[in-house]
């Protein structure tokens, strides 16, 4: 079968005869189903979770009980979200070139070097690659990492908090997407309001990419209203809260994001971008959209309202609420941040 055969990456992968699996590492890192991943690829619909106009992907493949291959992908997307045929025949042709249309070459160190420093690869941060790998190991029924265990045992209060140095964050993401095993709810609910900052910052920054419990939902709601209600409250701890509550499920997220987007004070930047980053479903009605609009252009960052207007817009869930949204103004703030960013894109 020739290079020009294939026109998807599936395509590629169903013909390898490879086994698969697709998440999206761009907002929150998690699994894409490969029937909705195949739609994207033929342009039946958008990407369903684009950032800054792209995919940002990996795709885990193996073959007869082989290690899994992992390409972390970064595709271009057009102005409706479709993804970028020509960039992604582009790929397909640096992977055959260096693995073979079979993809069980094994490529020499210079081809290995050429795949991986194609415009369509990226390197995700550590807290996401984390993340990833815990959820790829369990989905495959793999065995958790090395630091699993004593991850457990520091969450448990047993060694003491002040002992978190030996703890890995591998560990804390292994727990975390394995959540409704074993004791991982309890042991983290306990953890929420007993860790020092340290470890709860990585432990949010895991939580943000899961599915969580009701239970642990409303521990980490005590917690962000009792930073809510300090004197000097936390900005950059109520971001971190506020995004580990985009796995909680979308009614909760929507009342929570509704109770902070009432205090103008505590609508920093990095809140605000926490929101558009990782709690969109919290967005999915008109009311809260605007109110978050509102907050953001409140913040006198032109800047950042058209980045982040121009990101949620582009998300399929919100694109009809957004667009709703910078038709029906009259709050004089809004209105004038919607007149530049409607200037902005006029002139581009």
């Amino acid at each position: 079968m020739s290079m020009d055969k294939f026109h998807t990456l599936t395509q590629l992968l169903d013909n390898a005869g490879c086994q698969y699996k697709i998440f999206d590492l761009g907002r929150r890192v998690c699994e894409i189903d490969i029937e909705q991943f195949k739609a994207v690829e033929e342009n039946r619909q958008p990407y369903p979770w684009p950032l800054q106009q792209h995919a940002h992907l990996s795709i885990s493949f193996w073959q007869n009980n082989n290690a899994p291959w992992v390409w972390f992908l970064r595709l271009p997307l057009d102005e409706r979200g479709l993804l970028k045929q020509a960039a992604v025949g582009d790929f397909i042709k640096y992977v055959i070139e260096a693995m073979g249309a079979t993809l069980n070459a094994e490529p020499t160190e210079e081809e290995q070097e050429k795949l991986a420093a194609n415009p369509y690869t990226f390197k995700p941060n550590d807290d996401k690659m984390a993340i990833f790998h815990a959820q790829l190991r369990h989905v495959l029924s793999l065995s958790t990492s090395q630091y699993y265990e004593h991850a457990q045992l520091f969450l448990s209060g047993d060694l003491g908090w002040e002992q978190w140095q030996g703890v890995g964050l591998q560990g804390l993401a292994d727990i975390c997407a394995r959540i409704k095993q074993e004791n991982n709810s309890t042991l983290l609910r306990k953890a929420v309001n007993n860790l020092p900052m340290t470890p709860l910052y990585a432990l949010l920054g895991c939580l943000e990419h899961c599915d969580i419990p009701e239970t642990l939902s409303k521990r980490l709601e005590e917690r962000l209203h009792t930073e809510m209600a300090s004197s000097e409250p936390d900005l950059f701890l109520l971001a971190a809260i506020i995004r580990s509550l985009a796995g909680s499920n979308a009614v909760t997220l929507t009342e929570q994001l509704n109770v902070l987007l009432q205090h103008t004070e505590l609508c920093h930047p990095e809140v605000l971008v926490a929101i558009a980053g990782r709690c969109w479903y919290g967005l999915a009605n008109t009311d809260t959209a605007s109110l978050f609009l509102l907050r953001l252009a409140e913040t006198k960052d032109q800047t950042l309202f058209n980045q982040l207007f121009t990101d949620l817009v582009m998300l399929p869930l919100l694109r009809g609420i957004m667009l709703q949204v910078l038709h029906s103004q009259a709050n004089p703030a809004l209105v004038e941040a919607i007149t530049q960013l409607q200037q902005h894109a006029h002139n581009k």
